[in-house]
């Protein structure tokens, strides 16, 4: 069973920068996708970042210049740098992954109990 842990989150001033780190454990297949969620207080629960495999991170147009995806593949870890911390950038943040062994085998997937990012303005 694949898992998830956030960490990194705080209270940060506007324009200022935090780092996030999800770490994930168990069997994680060659194929797999990992990306950070943001839910706003009384909003749904929104892709920021995601990373499929190998493959370059996609990033909502809300953050891209902003954020950076990247992981680190020997420890498990994906992390979403970010800077230029907007109040509207407040929330939980979520970690997912999802896997599988092969294309035509299901995937395990979990979520992170969510780290919280304020950013005061």
């Amino acid at each position: 069973q694949v898992q998830v842990v956030e960490s990194g989150g705080g209270l940060v001033q506007a324009g200022g920068s935090l780092r996030l780190a999800c770490t994930a454990s168990g069997t994680i297949f060659a194929d797999n996708t990992m990306g950070w969620y943001h839910q706003a207080p009384g909003k749904q629960r929104e892709l920021v970042a995601s990373s499929v495999s190998e493959a370059s991170p996609t990033y909502a147009s809300s953050v891209k210049g902003r954020f950076a995806l990247s992981r680190d593949n020997s420890k498990n870890i994906l992390y979403l740098q970010m800077h230029n911390l907007k109040p509207e950038d407040s929330g939980v943040y979520y970690c997912h992954i999802r896997t599988r062994r092969t294309f035509y085998t299901r995937a395990d997937e979990a979520w992170g109990q969510g780290t919280q990012v304020t950013v005061s303005s």
